[in-house]
């Protein structure tokens, strides 16, 4: 087995490696979301504390890790007799991005269980990871039905396997640790919920901290063993601090003090429903077992609330996680009562004698500072070469702020977003799980069976059950059970919902220059955006004025960069529509390259003037020209139409009919004006087809 880089040994890290040891004191504060830039070493620390973890007595040969102490009397395998039972190291288990709903939860002998009535069931990685740590590195990634059942199990401590009737359940209890870039897009809010604690994590700036992460990577890749040997004491150490403070847990009591606390806090950043009430408690009642007291004081609760509340208090998928320290200093100041420690421990994040804290040269410790970097000792963070991910999207830069030119004028203000009308791209895909499109997915209703290509992962039994019916008297059958072949299994064909790449190409030029205008505009675009967030869509920003377009954001996951991009994008200067378009053309055309199956929905907001820009010649054939390159590959668009005043000219209209999609005003893209804006965007799209097949006979 490979050496894991000592837990000790990796610099800095305070909140991270705090949270991480207050979950193996108490599972029950439901887990770590790390949040953090590529090369931060969150894979490192997260693979270290594994070995810090004490042995996990379990019942020999069970699959599922019973206790011999007290097994599951529903477990799979049993019933276990009482017996002494085995040791082994406690497992950290690794869920892919790519795997399986059955790989997670595990999966049935359906042939099995129909001919024989038999539950032949082999465990999925919730029942390898039962009692050990459960790790998903860029779970932002997952797909959201494995998150939804993820997260289920870790709530309940079971899973729960059903296949048309048959049903299996066994304990599933586990340390649960998410890593993720924000960058390449966000949870939904109700799944950041149901972490126990975030943590924020960036490499330092310090010149000297960096140099200490340096030298003790290369010391390590020189020679693992021995740097491994080198930590050893204060591993142990710390495994030994981690059995006390659990052995301590059920002593520690929390006083109605504390409690008002900690409701005060919850109500005072209001936070929803009563889930971080809940962590908050249990998290500072871990701080005090970890700092070896047996009464929560007044700076558990300040601590717990910086772990457990910033990824609660977000209003807007485009807000920043993050927790305003001088109202929670208010506010636990407003509620403080009777202290019931006068003389307080030293804080949980100091050194402790003989302990894990005093470790070797440029050793951080494993205490907690807030999520600001406070309490960091002067060795720091800093990044562990083996932990920069290897992500599916280019990581998007911060943006520039970008400078009024001449005859520009600077950024203004988005107006207040509203809900918009859901704009969807015709036809049947099989993209990305989302919430956009019509698809065929491996969720939603069953529309049909067919043979199975593969593995079989949804059985239509119905269908099955047809196919093996005629063959039974040929078979033999003589018996109640079925006798069932693998060429009779129907695999049942599922209709969902698919997400898309929403590419934006905005007009900035001056005709879009109007403060109010433009406002809106972006209003509309941000509104945009809170669709494709919460429909799960890849979106990009294209942007055009002066001479030229720009590709502002490539295609991304991370909304949030999308937003940011629009908010300081000023405008001014002629309008090279057919740029924008042409730009648009070769953003699609490299994306179908890198995602295939992911169909795109182009969204135009403009005007429709084309005024010109590096090309030369007529600009309105120039941009009729470039719409007709998107619709001759039957790329679904809408032209969101600007143009405002008592006189229009439709031009705006015209780009919709030589796209072959359709157009909507500003007014009519709200969700409570006119229906059917779905309906229009497919009749485009349909009346296009047909005016294409006359001009081809």
């Amino acid at each position: 087995m490979s050496t894991r880089y000592p837990f000790t040994a990796v610099v800095g890290m305070d909140d991270l490696r705090l949270a991480l040891l207050l979950n193996a004191v108490s599972p029950a504060v439901g887990g770590v979301l790390v949040r953090g830039e590529k090369g931060t070493a969150k894979s490192t620390a997260v693979r270290a504390l594994a070995e810090l973890l004490p042995a996990v007595p379990v019942v020999a040969g069970c699959r599922f890790s019973c206790d011999p102490a007290s097994p599951d009397p529903g477990c799979p395998d049993g019933p276990h007799e009482a017996g002494p039972g085995a040791e082994r190291p406690a497992r950290m288990v690794e869920l892919p991005v790519g795997a399986s709903e059955d790989r997670l939860v595990g999966s049935l002998d359906i042939e099995k269980a129909l001919a024989e009535g038999v539950k032949a069931f082999e465990p999925g990685l919730l029942a390898d990871a039962h009692r050990g740590i459960l790790y998903v590195d860029e779970v932002n990634l997952l797909h959201d039905h494995l998150i939804d059942l993820l997260l289920d199990a870790a709530a309940m401590g079971f899973s729960h396997v059903e296949r048309e009737g048959v049903s299996v359940r066994h304990a599933a209890r586990f340390l649960l640790v998410g890593t993720m870039n924000p960058e390449e897009g966000e949870l939904r809010p109700q799944l950041l919920d149901r972490f126990g604690l975030t943590v924020e994590v960036a490499a330092s700036r310090d010149p000297e901290q960096r140099v200490e992460v340096v030298r003790r990577r290369l010391a390590f890749e020189d020679d693992p063993a021995a740097f491994a040997a080198r930590w050893a004491d204060e591993e142990a150490a710390l495994r030994g601090r981690i059995v006390a403070a659990r052995a301590l847990l059920p002593q520690v009591t929390l006083g109605d003090a504390v409690l008002l606390q900690i409701a005060a806090t919850c109500a005072a950043f209001e936070v929803d429903g009563m889930r971080a009430d809940i962590v908050m408690a249990r998290t500072a009642t871990a701080l005090a077992a970890w700092a070896g007291r047996t009464e929560v004081t007044s700076e558990d609760v300040r601590q717990a609330a910086l772990l457990a509340l910033p990824h609660r208090r977000r209003r807007s998928p485009f807000d920043a996680p993050g927790l305003d320290e001088d109202k929670l200093d208010e506010t636990l100041e407003q509620f403080k009562g009777e202290d019931p420690d006068p003389d307080p421990e030293p804080e949980p994040d100091g050194p402790d004698d003989g302990g894990p804290d005093d470790g070797g040269p440029g050793d951080g410790g494993p205490g907690g500072g807030g999520p600001d970097g406070g309490g960091i000792p002067p060795q720091g963070d800093g990044p562990a070469p083996e932990d920069v991910p290897a992500p599916e999207e280019a990581p998007v830069p911060e943006p520039a702020p970008q400078r009024a030119g001449a005859g520009e004028r600077a950024a203004v203000k988005a107006a207040e977003p509203f809900r918009t009308k859901v704009l969807s791209v015709p036809g049947l895909g099989e993209g990305a799980a989302g919430r956009r499109s019509r698809a065929r997915t491996e969720h939603g209703r069953t529309t049909g069976s067919t043979r199975p290509r593969g593995a079989l992962t949804k059985l239509h039994l119905a269908a099955t059950l047809q196919a093996a019916a005629p063959h039974q008297k040929a078979r033999g059958r003589t018996g109640r059970g079925l006798v069932v072949r693998r060429d009779d299994l129907r695999q049942a064909t599922r209709e969902g919902r698919e997400g898309n790449l929403v590419l934006f190409a905005v007009d900035a030029s001056g005709s879009m220059a109007a403060r109010q205008r433009m406002s809106a505009v972006k209003g509309a675009v941000l509104s945009l955006l809170l669709d494709a967030y919460q429909r799960r869509d890849k979106v990009g920003l294209v942007t055009f004025r002066g001479r030229d377009a720009e590709v502002a954001l490539p295609p991304t996951s991370s909304v949030d960069a999308a937003a940011a991009r629009l908010e300081q994008l000023p405008t001014g200067g002629r309008t090279p529509l057919s740029a924008g378009l042409l730009k648009a053309h070769d953003v699609l055309r490299v994306e179908r390259l890198r995602d295939p199956s992911r169909r795109p929905l182009l969204v135009v907001v403009t005007d429709g003037r084309a005024t010109g820009g590096r090309a030369a010649g007529d600009p309105v054939a120039l941009a009729a020209r470039a719409a007709r390159l998107h619709a001759a590959e039957g790329t679904a668009s809408v032209v969101v139409d600007c143009e405002t005043g008592p006189v229009r000219l439709g031009l705006a209209g015209q780009l919709a009919r030589e796209l072959g999609g359709t157009a909507v005003t500003l007014d009519e893209l709200r969700a409570d004006a006119i229906a059917g804006l779905v309906r229009d965007v497919q009749a485009g799209q349909a009346r296009h087809a047909a005016q294409a097949t006359r001009r081809a006979a």
